[in-house]
């Protein structure tokens, strides 16, 4: 019988050969309003790439305050352009990341089919208990809401009846919910392909309120994660453009 013997180096490269990479991932921290487009854009990422978007997803004014104060976030996607701005001179990005990956709108909401009017009259109304915003001093999209009643001259009569959500994925909650017979939500979470997902809606015109401009960045910690770079360059392509724009987004 005759043993043939592999050389032991050869045996370890082959096994290094056959071993599948490891994916990468990088930690996200995305505004509440863009939860269901960044998810189909995180699928789409993987797909492309194989790598991992691990994201959480909040209020701008809190993830901020949780950057500041260590958060392990390699990226941020802002509800505004102000915040990711405000981190920049902080020396809390990477320099020159910054973009605006979205031009969000604001929409009256309810529930009910045939509820709010295709102009918005059912605010003058007052025949509600509750009307949902979120906290302005946090969600961008509550300032913008908060905008939008001071332009109308209703913000005094309604402050009775608005109950604020900490963002304004609880804000859109308060209005499925019944807890709220309208609220205003971002029109990306009533919206997909060019039609409401339920309930009836008015589109609050951008004139009531200042442009919401959601930028991106990425932060200090990401600095050194090839995965962040390539996520946020997938961002701003095509791909992820076309998933932008069926949510009701701008790009």
């Amino acid at each position: 019988m005759h043993l043939r013997f592999v050389p032991l180096a050869f045996s370890i490269m082959a096994a290094v050969c056959v071993t599948p990479s490891r994916a990468a991932e990088v930690q996200a921290a995305v505004a509440a309003n863009f939860t269901a487009p960044m998810k189909a854009i995180a699928a789409a990422f993987k797909e492309r790439t194989g790598d991992s978007v691990v994201a959480a997803y909040g209020a701008t004014g809190q993830f901020y305050a949780q950057i500041r104060n260590g958060a392990p976030f390699e990226v941020f996607l802002s509800a505004d352009d102000a915040t990711p701005a405000r981190l920049e001179r902080e020396g809390a990005t990477v320099p020159g990341s910054r973009f605006t990956y979205a031009t969000g709108a604001l929409a009256l909401w309810s529930a009910k089919s045939g509820y709010v009017d295709k102009e918005g009259q059912v605010l003058k109304q007052n025949g509600y208990a509750h009307v949902s915003i979120a906290n302005p001093k946090t969600a961008p999209y509550g300032l913008a809401a908060m905008q939008t009643l001071e332009k109308l001259g209703l913000a005094d009569a309604l402050r009775g009846k608005i109950v604020e959500g900490q963002s304004i994925a609880q804000a859109h909650q308060f209005v499925a919910t019944g807890n709220a017979e309208l609220g205003f939500v971002a029109l990306s979470q009533i919206y997909k392909d060019g039609k409401l997902t339920g309930g009836s809606a008015w589109i609050v015109p951008e004139s009531l309120h200042e442009p919401i401009r959601q930028d991106a960045v990425i932060l200090a910690r990401g600095k050194d994660n090839p995965t962040a770079r390539a996520f946020m360059d997938f961002l701003k392509g095509p791909e992820a453009a076309a998933i932008i724009r069926s949510y009701g987004y701008q790009r």
